[in-house]
């Protein structure tokens, strides 16, 4: 990613000239690696640039941030909101200084480029229906079976009667036989899956709602009730984690504590309970 990709970096670049000597070299440090300078220390940025701390301080204050934090805090969002998802470029000798930056920000910009195309009718509709459902069934293979296995965990702790399947098998014939008031919550990516679209088709069948977790477009977002919509596009770089997962873990939680917000008082002294009992074994 280039400085002038980022809207506070092509500032930087622009006022490099016109700045004091010590908060030149200030400028200098955070345009060629920004990345790092944002989970480093004051003292740190200082030493590698040369300069003072009040010079680093100054250098915040002359871009109108009241200090090191707050214009950080400036930094994460204007790299995060710019650079594509698809890209970290993670060289094999990457410094580790550089490696936590690269994934940790291309995991930011992902979970922003979600929240910000997210579908928040269709977000409603599908935490009315968990919220109403008799039980709650999450499908999935690999690692959206792993994520289908967090995402029960989180529904068991609001009292939900819920199950997580992995195993094509199971989950036919969880489709056949679930009740026509629960919900079923299918996760993949590719929305393709042969064997996960075949136990959708006789849910279907049976009328019962099916929320969907996938790329628009696909055969599983046809079929589901509800979609909701991740659209990330994965890296083959062999380095890359698998932002998808990442991305449907965020929205199980946005549907979790929707559901966990729907049931009110209730809901709350359940959560309680749990904590109290979790609280008693530690």
């Amino acid at each position: 990613m280039t400085a002038h990709s980022s809207p506070l970096l092509a500032r930087i670049s622009t006022e490099r000239d016109r700045l004091p000597p010590s908060e030149g070299k200030v400028a200098d440090r955070i345009l060629a690696q920004p990345h790092t300078v944002i989970n480093q220390p004051i003292a740190r940025i200082a030493a590698q640039a040369g300069v003072s701390e009040p010079s680093v301080v100054r250098f915040c204050q002359r871009l109108g941030y009241r200090g090191i934090q707050s214009f950080k805090l400036a930094l994460t969002r204007s790299l995060a909101t710019t650079q594509p998802a698809g890209v970290m470029d993670v060289a094999s000798n990457e410094p580790l200084e550089g490696l936590a930056a690269k994934v940790m920000d291309r995991q930011i910009a992902t979970l922003i480029q979600t929240r910000n195309n997210l579908d928040h009718q269709a977000l409603e509709r599908a935490i009315g229906l968990l919220a109403n459902a008799s039980r709650i069934e999450l499908y999935g293979h690999g690692a959206s079976g792993l994520v289908a296995e967090d995402a029960q965990h989180k529904f068991f702790r609001l009292g939900s009667p819920v199950a997580a399947y992995t195993d094509p098998h199971n989950h036919a014939i969880s489709a056949a036989v679930i009740p026509p008031d629960a919900v079923i919550i299918a996760i993949s990516h590719t929305g393709r899956s042969r064997d996960l679209l075949d136990s959708l088709a006789i849910a279907q069948q049976r009328g019962i709602p099916i929320i969907g977790l996938t790329r628009p477009g696909t055969p599983l977002a046809q079929l589901a009730t509800v979609r909701l919509h991740v659209e990330v596009d994965e890296d083959t770089d062999v380095y890359t984690p698998m932002l998808s997962r990442l991305t449907h873990l965020a929205l199980l939680d946005v549907l979790a504590v929707g559901v966990a917000l729907r049931a009110g008082a209730a809901g709350r002294e359940r959560l309680g309970q749990i904590k109290t009992v979790l609280n008693a074994r530690r």
